[in-house]
């Protein structure tokens, strides 16, 4: 299988802190890797360093066979590695079109007057919804997006990134915040990103959508690589007892 992401033997300290401890890990295109463990063990940390937020004290990160160093998240965007938060980051307040394009705007020009181009990122967020199957009706394409549904705004997020050439999403707590229907809409989505090759480290306290949605776990704990298990030879118990033990 052709490796997209080798993060190998990083660390990373906060003063006193080890957050992170010679934790390697590793991602083929097209597969979903969960990352587990309780709250302070280093998966917030890891995902960060791999977005660029931060920088590890030691360790390489090798992302599409190039060893890369993410100086800021803008870095680690233009090379194709997407993070969606758990707030989203989503303007609540603009529709559709502008938040795929937020901050990345396409000009026209109008009687010699540069203006931002609307209709193009209205038809552009409509071809890469309709590219997800993501029903969002027409009509509410030009509201704020605060007024869609969790699992809609979700959509519009992961839209975002793959509009943006994303080889690699890094989905923290995709599911949250949703209801019931709307988790089973996320995991079709994690579906077709696969189905597309896009890549994914899928952050979840929810052992249920991790069985669910990813091809191999991760463990951490208290900064270390606690295992590492292929999905569907493991269970519920043996994941739960990697993130207790020691």
């Amino acid at each position: 299988m052709n490796k997209v992401l080798d993060v190998k033997s990083v660390s990373k300290r906060f003063g006193g802190v080890q957050a992170l401890d010679d934790v390697s890990i590793h991602l083929n295109e097209g597969e979903v890797l969960a990352l587990a463990g309780d709250n302070g063990a280093g998966k917030s940390t890891l995902i960060k360093v791999v977005s660029g937020v931060y920088h590890p004290d030691d360790g390489n990160i090798i992302f599409n066979n190039e060893n890369i160093q993410l100086d800021n998240p803008r870095f680690a965007r233009e090379k194709g590695i997407e993070t969606i938060y758990q707030d989203l980051a989503l303007a609540d307040n603009l529709n559709v079109g502008a938040n795929i394009f937020l901050g990345r705007e396409p000009m026209t020009t109008k009687f010699g007057v540069p203006i931002i181009n609307r209709e193009f990122m209205l038809s552009e967020s409509k071809k890469v919804l309709k590219n997800l199957e993501i029903n969002i009706p027409e009509s509410s394409l030009e509201e704020p997006v605060g007024k869609l549904s969790g699992g809609q705004r979700q959509a519009v997020a992961i839209g975002r990134a793959l509009y943006w050439n994303a080889k690699l999403l890094i989905m923290d707590e995709p599911t949250a915040a949703l209801g019931v229907p709307e988790q089973r809409n996320v995991m079709d989505l994690i579906k077709k990103l696969k189905e597309q090759k896009v890549s994914i480290i899928f952050i979840s306290h929810n052992l249920t959508d991790i069985f669910q949605a990813s091809d191999r776990i991760v463990v951490l704990r208290r900064g270390i690589k606690a295992g590492e298990r292929i999905i569907s030879e493991t269970n519920s118990d043996e994941v739960v007892k990697l993130m207790v033990q020691g």
